[in-house]
């Protein structure tokens, strides 16, 4: 048995010793991670929050008038939201985490004078690493040897498509190569590299507080001083009208929980959970929950560019010939589309195409619809184009034999190949117009050429020229024509955008693309307007974006700090921005951002631990929805805001004015607390699945300067609470003249007056689906246990409630649907 051949020793590179002392001195190649925090201080931290701290003053007081069903229920709602914020502590530990997961797990090394295979993580400072296509680079490198070298850097660049690089050029950490091989000496490492610096940024980054939290943060404040002034005058006053100060206190204690809507917080935890619910059916993954509550109060959308507002494939929409232009119509790689012009111009097209499949390295295989694509993206879409013509010109290079070819070259910037057939020759050249048109013979079809590339490029088209040589023609050049590539925008884009605009929602574009690209996909999807301008990432670094910010639509060739710098620029004018993107450069600003929105399909895992609310089906529609079910959230939270602060505002109205009317005792603390239990309780919570109102996204974001009670609610609180003391005074003036139960009768009065203003704020319904019936069931839910509470013994004893009659229940009922009726009525005229 003969040994294998021994492969020669390859020279240079580092000495095992070397490399373990650059290994000791620099550390491993990691990107950094900030040093996790205990969890005990992540609890910590969350308990210390306004609304959080509230909740636990109602705790401290249902527990001591002995409400065990409140207190259990407050209790729950504390430690789930503590566990929602320690858990949106963590994604930024995620987002790092997903860094790692991008690099590559080994390499392969000189060292000692041979190739070796290594973990990527013992990689150092002077290694010599060896690429091949498919490979992810490992740390940030400069080429040394190259053939054919091109590398993907859409996910740290932006770029659309794959760049050529070659020897004493940089290639970046993260970036995967496509085409040929290269020796590459490593220059950064861990921290110091690209996937380190933008791991440092999202680290960094710290996050901001939902524009929810931070009006419930000051509703929390207002109602901790309103509630203790309150309950402090109720205590007083009924002391001085005699009572024991034991009564007295629990009488102002039983005020005070009914004046705080302590099932606020599990409204909002309901409606974020429904919401994220409905949204997850729709293919898009809420990582956050308060992050969809946050889209309701988006102003501005940034949206990445490559592969999010478009498909992130090359395609060639436009054919150019001396005889006609000709459109192709067809998304991507499918295998529908046809190429469409004048007859004349589609015979010309022909040849243009045959010559694009002989000089191609790619292929296509069938796949169903679709074509699956081996090789370079720019070159399958050539294919893809010629396919469309007729799928029969894939087989050309079967009889077309390439006899001869020059590979493409940042310095020539074209591609030859020669070919042979049954004593036939052929060359064809493609590459740039600017050197394919200086190859061929002058002329007015050259200078018509020129004119037609410029007029492509202008409109956002990648221009390639091809020319050949026909067998007429000896060795001299003719033009074939000229193709435009686009990577097209997404179908549904423009539609998103039309209906941001429409919702109030300023969109604008922010990529690592060429300026030109950038402003013509703009156009066409609605962002930028004729006269729009484009800023790039230079003026950005310099802050010149910062004084103009919301005049412009279109930032270009910006880098991850520069997509950070813009979005705090939008921020720092009050603005909730949201931002889109797909990408490794993405995930600062998605992070920075309001909200982050990840491309799921397509793009990185370090944009989606990044982002708030990922997009498993990569489709733009679904951010509409997410504002949708955004403005329907905190729609819902005011209007159970609405309708508890009026309840809890006519209960404090009714203690405090009744003993002036003659009054001594219109309410028992036990009633006060049965009340609050079932107005704040079921129905409350049904408030979160209320359906949107279609009205809201016709309507411009609140700003998340405005108060939770802003835009007139406050108003509105104040009007349906002195509706409701009104009718429930009125009923017992009208208790103490006929001799009924006082206490009782106030005690129906109320709170039936306060269900039916449940039934008053209805959302508009289209349908009779049960879902969209959970408020009338909790409403009549509640209704049937007041009845009962007055018709039972059990509860009559517990209570401390009398019998009525039918004449009582006649007239607590009549006055209970006034405020309802009053507040149904202002609705309709207002809409």
């Amino acid at each position: 048995m003969t040994n294998a051949p021994v492969p020669p020793a390859i020279t240079g590179g580092l000495t095992s010793a070397e490399a373990a002392a650059r290994l000791a001195r620099d550390g491993a190649n990691t990107v950094p991670r900030a040093r996790p925090r205990t969890l005990a201080a992540r609890i910590g931290s969350q308990l210390v929050d306004p609304m959080i701290l509230l909740l636990g003053a109602a705790f401290v007081v249902v527990v001591g008038v002995g409400d065990a069903a409140d207190a259990a229920i407050i209790a729950a709602v504390v430690a789930l939201n503590t566990g929602i914020g320690v858990f949106q502590e963590s994604r930024a530990e995620q987002a790092v985490a997903a860094l790692d997961r991008m690099g590559a797990p080994r390499a392969r090394v000189r060292r000692d004078g041979v190739l070796v295979e290594l973990r990527a993580t013992d990689l150092v400072v002077g290694d010599e690493v060896r690429l091949e296509a498919g490979d992810i680079v490992p740390a940030d490198l400069v080429v040394v040897e190259a053939a054919g070298l091109e590398v993907d850097e859409a996910s740290m660049t932006g770029e659309s498509e794959p760049v050529p690089r070659h020897t004493g050029e940089e290639l970046l950490a993260g970036t995967v190569v496509t085409r040929g091989r290269a020796f590459a000496s490593t220059t950064r490492t861990g921290a110091a590299s690209g996937l380190g610096r933008i791991a440092a940024l999202i680290a960094a980054t710290g996050l901001r507080p939902t524009p929810l939290q931070r009006r419930l943060a000051r509703l929390s404040r207002q109602l901790v001083l309103l509630t203790a002034a309150l309950a402090g005058l109720v205590l007083v006053l009924t002391m001085l009208r005699g009572a024991a100060f034991t009564d007295a206190l629990i009488l102002s204690v039983s005020l005070g929980v009914a004046a705080i809507p302590e099932s606020l917080p599990a409204v909002v935890s309901v409606a974020l959970a429904l919401g994220a619910f409905r949204m997850a059916r729709r293919s898009a993954v809420v990582r956050w929950l308060p992050a969809v509550e946050t889209l309701g109060s988006v102003s501005v959308l940034a949206s990445d560019k490559t592969g999010t507002l478009t498909e992130g494939r090359m395609t060639v929409r436009r054919l150019w010939t001396d005889a006609g232009s000709c459109e192709i119509s067809g998304a991507a790689y499918d295998r529908e589309g046809a190429v469409s012009g004048p007859p004349v111009a589609l015979t010309s097209a022909r040849r243009l195409l045959r010559d694009v499949v002989l000089c191609n390295d790619a292929r296509l295989t069938p796949d169903d619809s679709t074509w699956r694509v081996i090789g370079e993206p720019m070159e399958a879409a050539l294919l893809v184009a010629a396919a469309r013509y007729g799928e029969d010109l894939l087989e050309l290079p079967g009889t077309w034999r390439r006899v001869g070819e020059t590979p493409f070259g940042a310095e020539r910037r074209t591609m030859t190949t020669w070919h042979e057939r049954a004593g036939e020759s052929l060359r064809v050249v493609k590459g740039a117009p600017e050197v394919v048109l200086d190859e061929v013979e002058p002329g007015p079809v050259v200078d018509r050429a020129r004119a037609e590339a410029q007029r492509l490029a202008a409109d956002g088209y990648r221009v390639l020229a091809v020319a050949d040589t026909g067998p007429d023609d000896g060795d001299r050049l003719v033009l074939a024509g000229l193709l435009g590539i686009v990577d097209p925008p997404r179908a549904d884009a423009a539609a998103v955008v039309a209906r941001c605009r429409a919702a109030g929602i300023r969109p604008i574009l922010i990529t690592g693309d060429h300026p030109a690209t950038a402003l013509a996909i703009a156009r066409r999807v609605g962002i930028a307007g004729p006269d729009s301008e484009v800023v790039d990432g230079a003026a950005v670094a310099l802050g010149e974006h910062r004084h103009r910010v919301e005049a412009i639509d279109v930032y270009a060739r910006t880098h991850p700090e520069q997509k950070v710098d813009i979005v705090d620029a939008w921020q720092a004018r009050g603005h909730v921005v949201a931002m889109t993107g797909d990408g490794v450069n993405d995930a600062p600003a998605l992070r920075r951002a309001d909200i982050g929105v990840a491309m799921g399909d397509r793009g990185t895992e370090v944009a989606r631990q990044a982002a708030d609310l990922v997009l498993a089906d990569d489709d733009l529609t679904t951010v509409v929805t997410a504002v949708e079910e955004g403005r329907r959230i905190y729609a819902n939270i005011r209007t159970f805001l609405r309708y508890g602060l009026s309840g809890g505002l006519a209960e404090v109205l009714v203690i405090l004015v009744a003993p002036f009317l003659g009054m001594a005792a219109p309410l028992l603390p036990g009633q006060i607390l049965w009340i609050n239990m079932l107005t704040h309780g079921v129905p409350g919570v049904a408030f979160g699945s209320e359906p949107l109102d279609p009205a809201l996204m016709h309507r411009p974001s609140p700003s998340p300067e405005e108060s939770v009670l802003g835009a007139g609610l406050g108003s509105r609180v104040l009007s349906g609470g002195l509706l409701i003391a009104a009718v429930s005074l009125v009923a017992g003036l009208v208790a103490n003249g006929q001799g009924w139960p006082l206490a009782t009768t106030v005690f129906v009065t109320l709170g039936l007056a306060q269900l039916g203003l449940a039934l008053a704020l209805r959302a508009p319904r289209t349908g009779v689906h049960l879902a969209e019936r959970a408020l009338e069931l909790a409403v009549l839910a509640s209704v049937v246990l007041q009845v009962l509470a007055v018709t039972t013994a059990p509860l009559r004893e517990l209570l401390g409630t009398e019998p009525l009659g039918l004449g009582t229940w006649g007239v607590a009922l009549a006055l209970a649907t006034i405020p309802a009726l009053a507040v149904a009525a202002a609705r309709r005229l207002g809409r």
